[in-house]
């Protein structure tokens, strides 16, 4: 199962050949994420316990360029009590431009220290 965010490409996602700059890949795969939690009704960071990126294998396949619409899939991988694999794949008219893998950690904010995923936090990721 996936979850899809579609994300229009504006002028200030480019550089001055209106290519979408490559940073922006990242931005998108984060809101992508952050909108899950949106979608559930949970605000990405929840009595302390958020996520962070612990490690991230990208890869630029093709350009995206000013007025597209793309869509940012996001399937997880696997799941463990801390941590949970994801993948993140960015389409343009359903060819993939950007590709993703990443490892996200539980991370309570007060003592900066990774803890269990919380249940309400699985019930999200298992949803896609």
């Amino acid at each position: 199962m996936e979850f899809i965010l579609q994300i229009r490409i504006y002028y200030e996602d480019t550089d001055c050949g209106g290519i979408v700059y490559h940073t922006n890949y990242l931005k998108y795969c984060e809101r992508a994420r952050s909108e899950a939690f949106f979608k559930a009704g949970i605000p990405p960071l929840k009595d302390g316990i958020g996520f962070v990126v612990k490690d991230m294998q990208i890869e630029f396949l093709s350009p995206a360029k000013l007025g597209d619409l793309l869509e940012v899939k996001t399937t997880l991988l696997e799941q463990k009590s801390a941590s949970l694999r994801l993948s993140q794949s960015i389409l343009l008219n359903n060819k993939e431009i950007f590709k993703a893998q990443l490892t996200l950690v539980c991370l309570d904010s007060k003592t900066q220290k990774i803890t269990k995923i919380p249940l309400w936090a699985k019930s999200i990721f298992t949803s896609f």
